[in-house]
């Protein structure tokens, strides 16, 4: 007697404990009666009617993330593999739907995504598919929300989180980044190289003119100081061809003497006798007699040469004393 008592009292203690339960944070219970939906409990503790009321289901609440591969093609016949996520929740409102509605709420949404994506990357081309992949993902969500708040389920994001095209392709638009780099690169480099080359001809030009600018000044005062000479030559009784003989004498002797001081020079002088200097200016004297005597001539014989008569026409007089001869 007491052993059963004692069994009916444990199994007694059992229901009685199976008729509480709990409900975790961020998740719902759906309670059925004999398989008949009775109602949704959230979270807390709770109470059923042993044997009579069951768990039927318990449903997350919480955001989570469904990660889709899709393989598709572009408009400029490229293949790519992108990977779209999508953040999605139970509404909690509508956990009956959720639960009852839909059976494998991941398929459903990946079908979705797919149906999108091949619909609206196939418009773009490949480079627009990079540019624009937000607009992809806007597209995604706003299919999955008409489609999937029918079922209790809210798409809170999605994102376009990754763009795969072949390997060969990707080797090819490194390329063309590339020869684009260095075709820039280049150009940077000719325009220096031109700017360079520019300079140093400013430069060379200036210096050309500071150069020559230089020699005039030079030969001026070189000039100068022959004439100086001659009139200091003059005024101790040597005439200006004796004079002129002496400074070319003297300077002949002193390029001598410059080319002898350096012994590297590799320059030659000729004619370098001693009366070299005497038969230079000689013969410059009788250059500048020749020119002188032609020049003279030439005004001589520039005289203006008349022009021929005009031929006046015959006079009528005579044309009339020539009859023509007429016959019988």
């Amino acid at each position: 007697m007491n052993t059963a008592l004692i069994i009916l009292l444990v199994f007694g203690f059992f229901i009685f404990m199976s008729s509480f339960f709990t409900v975790k944070q961020q998740s719902s219970v759906v309670i059925e009666r004999f398989g008949k939906f009775l109602s949704v409990r959230n979270s807390g503790l709770q109470l059923k009617i042993p044997i009579v009321d069951r768990i039927a289901g318990r449903v997350n609440l919480k955001i989570q993330q469904l990660d889709v591969i899709i393989e598709t093609k572009t408009k400029d016949n490229v293949f790519i593999k992108m990977k779209v996520s999508v953040q999605f929740k139970v509404i909690q409102e509508k956990v009956y739907d959720a639960f009852y509605k839909l059976e494998y709420p991941h398929d459903q949404i990946t079908a979705y995504v797919f149906d999108v994506v091949r619909a609206e990357v196939p418009k773009l081309k490949l480079d627009d598919v990079f540019e624009r992949k937000d607009d992809i993902a806007i597209a995604v969500k706003r299919e999955l929300n008409e489609a999937m708040t029918t079922y209790g389920y809210d798409i809170i994001n999605t994102l376009v989180t990754d763009i795969d095209p072949d390997i060969q392709v990707k080797n090819a638009m490194n390329r063309i980044n590339a020869a684009d780099r260095e075709k820039t690169a280049a150009e940077f480099e000719a325009e220096s190289s031109r700017i360079r080359i520019v300079a140093k001809a400013k430069a060379e030009a200036e210096s050309k003119r500071l150069q020559g600018q230089g020699i005039a000044d030079q030969r001026r005062e070189i000039a100068r100081g022959l004439v100086e000479s001659v009139e200091v030559l003059n005024s101790v009784g040597i005439n200006s061809q004796e004079a002129s003989a002496l400074i070319v004498v003297t300077q002949h002797y002193d390029t001598l003497q410059a080319i002898g001081a350096d012994a590297n020079s590799n320059l030659i002088l000729l004619p370098n006798s001693p009366q070299a200097g005497s038969d230079m200016l000689n013969n410059m004297v009788a250059s500048f007699s020749a020119s002188n005597q032609v020049g003279e001539m030439m005004k001589k014989n520039n005289k203006k040469i008349e022009k021929p008569k005009k031929i006046e026409p015959l006079q009528s007089g005579y044309e009339d004393d020539i009859q023509p001869e007429v016959k019988e």
